[in-house]
């Protein structure tokens, strides 16, 4: 009972955090009460204790609605005009609440400015050489971020909204200083990881720094970043967990024949030694806090419930910070520590069991059953949210973690030698650095396998939820019907490749130019409104969010040359552009692979027909296309009849005697990209930054 209990008041919790719709919680709470009302029933309690038990799920859903961030009444997104597009010049002071980060490939730094009412994140157009802690004053333009036109492409409003920021401040000429505190645990990790760096160079250092401070403070070469992710030893790189166990692993086998007390202290210190190098980063603190919930369970020699002690504490941590549960990271840590304690031993068990003695199954068992328990807990959540699977990552994890262990421990050393006896550092330079180099080919050899990551594309959530009650017969050993699991996981797999192979399109509005994608069958094309390098990254990221390797071919109708032609090429067999003002097909021409065709429809504009398999659509990017379709069809030339269109994308907001045009088309949708409140009835506006979504006939 202790152990429902919990759980309902997690799930009453969750209901008031998640952003669903008003009627999905209703519908959640109502199952959730049936829940509580039978297993009271079924328990015996008494009127009292059974309307607490109902009662519970409720309060925690209003505690997790009353904790969602919102702007205080100083937040500086107030000095803001209600607009959503609204800019103002302003002045603002403040502290900053970290280092300047790089932005990418945008360009540029970005830091957080803490001030007494709220904060807002200030973006330089160069980074410039201030410190966590520095009070400063900026001018610049300040605004609300961009959301995100689509779940697939989030913007920054999303990211920030989960660290309680609203707004941003674009900051122009240089920041002034006016106040310079020491700061002297951060002024110590920035001496570690110069030291690092320095000693080892970029690459190696910045590996070795990344082990002890997490690559979210550290300069980590792109490459070598990517290398890591593709490979599935992303968590090597991040200050996490993966580390504190390292180093409460070397402190335990120090202190094995020590009695419990000390024992503890050893794990406290480790843990607060691990705090202090890799500083209060969020992912820190919840590895830390996870760490020592996995220590009380292991410690408590099997007396206590490990499912309830694990659902006990992220109930308490989420008490406190509701926001972590809508954090990635969060969420990949508590599934890992659920793998490690709930199943790796009895997989570690299994696979020794049927392993050949002399192939070294002890050892091999033992090996496996870790990481393979932690990458099967977080499969569910890796399709969730990336729509990839790292085919690579159980066994790119056995072969590195006899170098990952050693290297973690002698990267902390190493930091520690910076700051207490910096003549010892060539000598624990040189064979780290060896070690360092051996890693990286390793990871740049799992990562250059083929299908490194097989991206099926996001699943709905609903098909992740039907396939982790699937996948949970076979993680925990006590629950049975590993049948019935076995048919959830093929029912889950058939659901979203039928979902992912029928006729659709994709229509993403931002920053004033389209991205119109088609699927058929599995296969993709793309057709895009401009060439810069902002739009191939969104479309890199649709991509492997719907599971595409590569398109089948892309049309850029930028008449401007493609700021990042390499990106483009590497995205799709076949890239056609137009880079004279003139049209990338001329009549007669087709570019066409299966089931996916682009036809132009006079020779001078842009107005093309799309086929997608057995529909048709017409596309009108601007209004000279519009003009050269009317043309057309009043000499004749249509294309195809009245009623035959499937839909109609207009890239411009039309006149009513283009509306009536296209009405007397009769396509079964019309598209039309921009907002436009006042649009006629059955059509739809994919709004400032937004999509539209819809089967393609």
């Amino acid at each position: 009972m202790p152990l429902l209990t919990v759980a309902l008041a997690l799930l009453g919790l969750s209901l008031g955090v998640l952003g669903l719709d008003a009627p999905l919680r209703a519908v959640g709470l109502v199952l959730l009460s049936a829940l509580a009302w039978w297993q009271a029933g079924r328990h015996g309690l008494a009127p009292g204790p059974r309307l607490l038990l109902l009662l519970l799920a409720p309060a925690l859903l209003l505690w997790g609605l009353a904790q969602q961030p919102v702007p205080g009444p100083a937040d500086p997104v107030q000095l803001l005009p209600a607009a959503p597009l609204a800019r103002l010049p302003v002045q603002l002071r403040g502290r900053l609440g970290g280092d300047p980060q790089p932005r990418g490939e945008q360009g540029g730094c970005r830091a957080v400015l803490e001030q007494a009412g709220g904060r807002t994140e200030l973006l330089f157009r160069h980074c410039p050489a201030l410190q966590q802690g520095w009070t400063v004053a900026v001018a610049g333009e300040l605004r609300r971020p961009a959301t995100g036109p689509h779940p697939l492409l989030s913007g920054p409003a999303e990211r920030l909204a989960r660290q309680g920021i609203w707004s941003q401040l674009q900051v122009e000429g240089e920041a002034e200083l006016l106040e310079r505190p020491a700061t002297p645990i951060a002024g110590l990790r920035r001496r570690m990881a110069a030291a690092l760096l320095r000693s080892c160079g970029p690459e190696r250092g910045g590996v070795l720094a990344a082990l002890v401070l997490g690559s979210a403070v550290v300069p980590v070469p792109g490459d070598v970043r990517d290398a890591f992710r593709v490979a599935g030893l992303s968590h090597a790189l991040a200050a996490s967990g993966f580390h504190l166990t390292v180093l409460l692993g070397a402190v335990m086998a120090l202190g094995r024949h020590l009695s419990r007390p000390p024992r503890a202290a050893l794990a406290v210190g480790a843990m607060l030694l691990f705090l202090l190098l890799a500083g209060p980063q969020p992912s820190v603190v919840r590895a830390v806090l996870m760490g020592g919930v996995a220590f009380a369970v292991l410690e408590s020699g099997g007396r206590s419930r490990p499912l309830g002690v694990l659902l006990l504490s992220v109930l308490l941590m989420l008490l406190v910070r509701p926001s972590w549960l809508l954090d990635v990271g969060f969420q990949l840590s508590v599934a890992a520590t659920a793998g490690l304690i709930l199943t790796a031993t009895d997989l570690e068990g299994a696979l020794v069991r049927r392993l050949p003695a002399w192939l070294g199954a002890r050892w091999i068992g033992a090996g496996l059953a870790v990481p393979l328990a932690a990458s099967l807990w977080t499969l569910p959540l890796q399709l969730l949210h990336f729509g990839v699977v790292p085919l690579y990552a159980v066994p790119a994890n056995l072969v590195v973690a006899p170098l990952l262990t050693p290297l973690t421990l002698g990267a902390m050393a190493m930091a520690l030698a910076a700051v207490t006896l910096p003549l010892l550092l060539p000598l624990l330079a040189w064979p780290l650095g060896l070690l360092t180099g051996l890693l990286l080919l390793l990871v740049r050899g799992f990562a250059a396998l083929p299908m490194a990551q097989w991206q099926i594309g996001r699943p709905q959530p609903w098909l992740v939820l039907l396939f982790a009650l699937s996948l949970l017969p076979w993680l925990v050993a006590s629950l049975r019907w590993r049948r019935l699991g076995a048919a959830g996981v093929g029912l889950t797999l058939a659901l979203h490749l039928a979902l992912l192979g029928g006729d659709q399109l994709l229509l993403i509005h931002q920053w004033g130019g389209d991205l119109l994608l088609a699927r058929h069958q599995g296969r993709g094309a793309l057709v895009s409104s401009r060439a810069d390098g902002l739009s191939c990254a969104s479309a890199a990221r649709l991509a492997t969010g719907l599971g595409l390797a590569r398109f089948d071919w892309i049309a850029l109708l930028d008449p401007v040359a493609a700021a990042e032609p390499a990106c483009w090429r590497a995205q799709a067999s076949l890239v056609l552009a137009a880079t004279d003002g003139s049209t990338p097909l001329a009549p007669g021409q087709r570019l066409e692979s299966p089931g996916l065709a682009l036809s132009p429809l006079s020779a001078d504009s842009r107005a093309y027909g799309l086929a997608v398999g057995g529909h048709r659509w017409l596309l009108l990017p601007d209004r000279q296309s519009m003009t050269a379709w009317q043309r057309a069809g009043a000499a004749g030339e249509t294309v195809l009849p009245s009623g035959a269109w499937s839909g109609t994308w207009l890239g411009f907001r039309p006149r009513r005697n283009e509306q009536q045009a296209v009405a007397a088309a009769a396509p079964r949708r019309i598209w039309v990209s921009g907002a436009w409140p006042a649009a006629p009835k059955g059509w739809q506006a994919s709004g400032g930054s937004g999509s539209l979504q819809s089967p393609a006939g």
